[in-house]
């Protein structure tokens, strides 16, 4: 019996110049096939080693904590008064009528009764002018019942001065800086509790809430 080949049947021969087209579109594809994988694998492998990852909190929990919270404000002239730039003057010059007692009772030529004498009672004219001992800030302006108009100046590093018995007639107001020197006020006649003694300022210091010698603390060598 002939045996047949492939080439000598019409398919044979409809297949021949078009068979090596259609083995190489088959090579094609499948090679095709091969990149398109290869391609994806690659575009997988990118996008693992590109993958963000999520901050750990307890980084971002550390950094808070690692902010300096001890860093000092920087304070103004207004908050910390220095009251050794300017030198202490005596409020008013004159002599001394009743000094500081440091405790110790003494008899109020004017109550009658015995008692501390936390200031120093200054000898001075009615309407002589009153200075700040020092640089400061006025904190209080007001009339007392025994001690009459009186201010108070804290003059920085613990120290306020106590300013009584002056007249109505003030030269500054709560909150005014003042420098050593300046008037402040005048000597009046309205503290009912010296009322019976000369013209006077009755002037104390308090350092640190603790009434002190004013007049030791102006001039110690004078002591």
């Amino acid at each position: 019996m002939k045996k047949f080949s492939l080439k000598e049947t019409k398919v044979g021969k409809a297949l021949g110049a078009k068979g090596v087209y259609i083995t190489l579109a088959a090579c094609l594809l499948a090679l095709g096939g091969a990149g398109v994988a290869a391609y994806n694998k690659a575009m997988n492998d990118i996008n693992d080693s590109l993958t963000i990852s999520q901050p750990d909190s307890s980084v971002a929990e550390k950094q808070a904590d690692n902010k300096k919270t001890d860093v000092k404000k920087e304070t103004s002239s207004k908050d910390e008064i220095d009251i050794q730039t300017q030198p202490n003057i005596m409020p008013v010059n004159g002599e001394i009528l009743n000094p500081f007692s440091n405790g110790e009772l003494v008899k109020s030529e004017t109550l009658g009764v015995w008692k501390t004498h936390d200031g120093v009672d200054i000898k001075a004219d009615l309407a002589q002018p009153v200075k700040a001992m020092n640089k400061g800030r006025v904190t209080k302006i007001w009339e007392d019942a025994l001690w009459g108009n009186c201010i108070t100046i804290d003059h920085g590093n613990g120290i306020i001065g106590h300013y009584y018995n002056l007249s109505k007639e003030m030269s500054v107001s709560e909150g005014d800086e003042v420098n050593a020197g300046e008037v402040i006020g005048s000597v009046g006649d309205t503290a009912q509790a010296e009322a019976a003694e000369l013209s006077h300022l009755h002037f104390g210091l308090k350092k640190n809430g603790e009434w002190i010698d004013p007049i030791e603390f102006i001039d110690p060598v004078s002591k």
